[in-house]
């Protein structure tokens, strides 16, 4: 299938619903990895507009959603340390751990920022020789390059006193362990457009090749997402299998060697622990021993916190496509995106936040 740059066509919006409506013939299930592309089809009423048949899954593509209660709580047992600042994005801030968040540390005392790169981090880390400044690396392969880069920048300077608390993540084990857990049963998925501008789009050629299931890369305005979906339909109308780029003008199939340079520099391949799935093998991105210096796993005492899934809370079995949101008892009831529970109604990439913000119904 050939793509193509148009946004907000209309016209080539009901041709493509027309089409997806007479391909679609017999039950189909596709699930969208990215937590963008949830938002994007719950804002663009993407499920609403698709035949009963094609019915949409949302999956494991929240990097905040997937970070375990354990790394959280070993998080904010790290901020409550004399002398450290401890940074991140905006996200984890609120995430609650077993007894509090990071906000709940900050207002006792502990010195919690958030800022809007690494980079800005290793310049607190300057500006503060006399404090530790912690990281945490919190995200998949679109957000590892730049952390990578702030460990190297922080080496160059010759930095002493910054550090990274490494949660990052890859992306094809957790699509891997959803296959392997055999709870749900897929027709296709739409691959990460971020991740895979990093990666590339060859990097989910083992969907077709060990799983036989087709995968096409999308992009994340409506009509990107209605290309997207109309090619896997038609791959499993017609018994076809491949990888789809339909993002080309931001993921090349060998993605950004640029980017994975950095990263590879920095980071190996190691267990992670995943919300959800539990530990899932050579998942994780763990900070080389060439840059031991710069890990806060090795420069402090990393706490041993007793850790527990916030009571009721259903977040792991929605990131891996069991239940819907709604189907959460403590949906838009104890949990909201003023009281959150559980990580998937804090991040602004989570599917409960998703079916709150944009509606209940699928």
């Amino acid at each position: 299938m050939r793509f193509v740059d148009e946004f907000q066509n209309p016209i080539l919006a009901r041709k493509l619903l027309d089409e997806i409506a007479e391909m679609a013939t017999v039950p189909m299930s596709f699930m969208e990895f990215c937590g963008g592309h949830t938002h994007a089809i719950m804002q663009f009423g993407i499920r609403q507009l698709l035949p009963s048949q094609v019915k949409l899954l949302s999956g494991p593509g929240c990097p905040v959603c997937v970070s375990s209660q354990a790394d959280i709580d070993q998080a904010i047992a790290l901020s409550n340390i004399p002398n450290v600042i401890l940074t991140s994005f905006g996200d984890m801030i609120r995430v609650p751990g077993t007894t509090y968040t990071l906000q709940e540390a900050s207002a006792s005392g502990s010195d919690v920022r958030v800022v809007y790169s690494p980079l800005d981090a290793v310049q607190l880390a300057v500006e503060n020789p006399g404090k530790e400044v912690i990281f945490l690396g919190v995200g998949f392969e679109t957000t590892a390059p730049g952390v990578a880069a702030s460990i190297l920048e922080a080496a160059r300077l010759g930095l002493n006193n910054y550090s990274v608390f490494s949660m990052h993540k890859y992306t094809p084990p957790a699509m891997k362990g959803i296959l392997n857990g055999g709870e749900v049963r897929l027709s296709g998925v739409i691959g990460p457009g971020h991740v895979a501008t990093i990666i590339g789009s060859d990097a989910w050629r083992f969907l077709p090749e060990r799983h036989g299931m087709p995968v096409v890369v999308s992009g994340f305005e409506s009509v990107d997402i209605l290309l997207t979906v109309h090619e896997l339909v038609h791959q499993v109308a017609n018994g076809i299998a491949t990888v789809e780029n339909a993002y080309t003008r931001s993921v090349l199939p060998e993605g950004n060697l640029a980017a994975l340079k950095i990263m590879n520099e920095v980071f190996e391949v190691s267990d992670a622990d995943w919300r959800g799935f539990g530990v899932l093998p050579l998942s994780g991105m763990a900070i080389r021993a060439k840059y031991a210096h710069y890990d806060a796993k090795v420069r402090f005492s990393m706490p041993q916190v007793p850790s527990r899934e916030p009571p009721g809370c259903r977040c792991g079995e929605v990131l891996r496509g069991i239940v819907e949101p709604p189907e959460c008892p403590l949906f838009a009831k104890a949990c909201t995106p003023d009281h959150p529970k559980g990580p998937c109604m804090v991040s602004d990439e989570g599917a409960c936040s998703a079916y709150y913000l944009y509606g209940q119904s699928n």
